[in-house]
């Protein structure tokens, strides 16, 4: 009895409408790399390594080390193993797997399909004889990756407007571009723009590059932007296209946006300053790298402040699936 009276006097939660855009979280290539680790541990068992953090998420990260993955930085801290060695999603430079087969490394490469793809394309242009520009961000293990698929030199790295606006090529007639896979679609678009008007001649994907689960996110994005009072961005600082989703989102009118990797970094005081009307509406997206599960916490961690109704945007349908390796698609004796 004394519990029900407690109750009673508890005052009631203030009513919160979450926007949860839909596609969110998980692509198709982050699935697989996650995939490959997991049914590698299977197959071979422990200690399977990494190298570089296989997609930039802490979470996922530390779960596949408790199930036993190494993640290193480069093949030289791996000792000499039978053990399967992975590259990460983000793809590599052609020097990393020579370095692997050079030692007799049983390697498994989940660089996502869709990198790959880029770095066949730069290929053909170079043999083409093309020069070669990069739309992307500097430092990206994506942008050292595609680079590295050529011959120092052999490609230009753009990623402002302002740059692609002072790029001198050697030959304008003999130019072609690439881009990042996870880059902001719209300030891509300008970018691309400002190269094809300055040089008529420059050549391009057939499809362009920045993929379907990027394009997908960042459109959710925008559909809910302007209809909520903040918009909370599941995903890692190091994951570029998590970072875009925030950049997206103000842009389109979002009056506030910021990302968070856990729900205990939610700053309550900053969604609910004395001096603004109380929150009615708040949206929640998550980036490529961000599993489900975090964005159910946030969520929890809402619903012990308020009285939480979930209306799910759907933008877009998802269906793209992407095969791990043949070697794990062998039965588990191998």
């Amino acid at each position: 009895m004394a519990d029900a009276n407690h109750n009673a006097t508890q005052p009631p939660k203030p009513p919160l409408t979450i926007l949860l855009a839909a596609p969110r979280g998980f692509c198709a290539g982050v699935d697989r790399a996650i995939q490959i680790v997991e049914q590698a541990l299977v197959k071979f068992g422990a200690p399977v390594y990494v190298r570089h953090e296989i997609v930039h998420n802490r979470y996922v990260v530390d779960s596949l080390k408790a199930k036993g993955a190494i993640f290193v930085k480069e093949l030289s801290e791996i000792p000499q193993t039978a053990q399967p060695v992975i590259f990460s999603a983000h793809g590599v430079a052609k020097s990393v797997p020579a370095a692997a087969e050079q030692r007799n490394l049983f390697v498994l490469d989940a660089t996502c399909p869709l990198v790959s793809k880029v770095h066949m394309e730069a290929t053909r242009h170079n043999e083409k004889g093309r020069e070669i520009v990069l739309v992307g961000h500097r430092g990206h293990p994506e942008v050292i990756g595609t680079m590295g698929q050529l011959p120092e030199g052999a490609v230009s790295l753009i990623e402002t407007a302002g740059e692609a606006r002072a790029f001198a090529p050697k030959n304008p007639d003999q130019l072609a571009y690439v881009t990042q896979t996870t880059l902001s679609v719209d300030d891509t678009a300008e970018i691309v723009q400002i190269l094809k008007a300055r040089f008529p001649a420059i050549a391009g994907p057939i499809k362009e590059d920045i993929c379907y689960a990027t394009t997908n996110r960042q459109n959710a994005v925008k559909a809910i932007a302007k209809r909520v009072d903040c918009l909370i961005v599941v995903g890692s600082p190091r994951s570029s296209n998590s970072m875009r989703l925030v950049e997206v989102a103000e842009r389109a009118g979002c009056r506030d946006a910021f990302l968070i990797e856990r729900a205990s970094q939610i700053d309550w005081s900053r969604l609910m300053p004395p001096d603004r009307e109380p929150l009615t509406r708040v949206g929640v997206t998550a980036g490529a790298s961000a599993p489900e599960i975090i964005v159910e916490e946030v969520m929890d961690a809402f619903r012990t402040r308020y009285d939480v109704t979930v209306d799910v945007v759907t933008t877009a349908v998802e269906h793209v699936v992407f095969n791990v390796p043949r070697e794990l698609r062998a039965d588990v004796q191998g």
